[in-house]
């Protein structure tokens, strides 16, 4: 009797130390201002979609991170040191969705930010002084970056989810232009690879924004032709919510709100 109740003991012990040390996965959103605008707690008008993606998630059994802040592009995500705050945390079995693009088209070392990527996906490089950092830097390409963020997140053990960034409010003769010799192209070769998830969010939001009229649309930037409002947030969040779900392959979809 006394050797089957210290059995049933160790075994309560065995199952309360492996609830007790079982990871809770977590689900890191990088990125810009179209992710997460401002302090992302609906502070001020405009609002990027990752503040809302919370809202679709089981977040009893996942939390929900997004680190994006606006300004910056995939150089300087890593350079401000962000990257590595992630990087310290991150643990095998969490989700890294990633979406930069919107700022690196700038200059490599312009006195206002020095935020710009050398284009494409190559292996290029250049040496510049950065005036903001005061300091020599080796800037690369997008496609270098963004291979950074995602190999280093299979390093730990992670899942990496790269997108496409999200399109702009430009039309012409009714169609959302779209950058699919640029950004959206460089972002999907990079996820090729890698052998990573991809999400198109350039084409599949324009395709949507395109269905509900350019009229409709333009009441989701109501400011400027990047930047969306609540209403356009949330529109852009649950596309990418849609498009996780639809990942073949991918478990973060287990984690959605039925």
């Amino acid at each position: 009797m006394k050797r089957i109740s210290l059995l049933l003991l160790m075994i309560a012990v065995f199952i309360m130390a492996f609830t007790f040390n079982k990871h809770k996965p977590v689900l890191y959103i990088i990125g810009d201002s179209t992710v997460k605008n401002g302090d992302g707690k609906n502070t001020n008008q405009l609002q990027g979609w990752g503040s809302f993606i919370d809202t679709y998630f089981d977040t009893a059994r996942i939390s929900v991170s997004n680190q994006a802040i606006g300004g910056r592009s995939s150089r300087t995500f890593l350079t401000d040191g962000r990257w590595d705050k992630i990087l310290a945390t991150l643990q095998k079995g969490d989700y890294v969705i990633m979406q930069f693009g919107h700022n690196d088209g700038g200059a490599l070392d312009d006195t206002a930010r020095a935020r710009g990527t050398i284009k494409g996906v190559g292996d290029d490089s250049v040496e510049v002084y950065n005036p903001i950092r005061k300091m020599k830097e080796v800037v690369h390409t997008y496609g270098w970056y963004m291979r950074k963020y995602v190999n280093e997140t299979k390093a730990k053990g992670a899942i990496p989810i790269v997108c496409s960034p999200i399109p702009r409010n430009d039309w012409k003769d009714g169609k959302v232009l779209r950058s699919n010799d640029s950004y959206t192209l460089w972002a999907k070769q990079v996820a090729e690879q890698t052998g990573v998830y991809f999400v198109d969010l350039n084409n599949v939001i324009g395709d949507a924004l395109e269905k509900i009229g350019e009229k409709q649309a333009t009441t989701f930037f109501p400011q400027e032709h990047t930047h969306t409002n609540k209403e356009g947030a949330i529109f852009n969040a649950t596309i990418v919510v849609d498009q996780v779900k639809q990942l073949k392959g991918c478990k973060l979809k287990k984690y959605v709100q039925k």
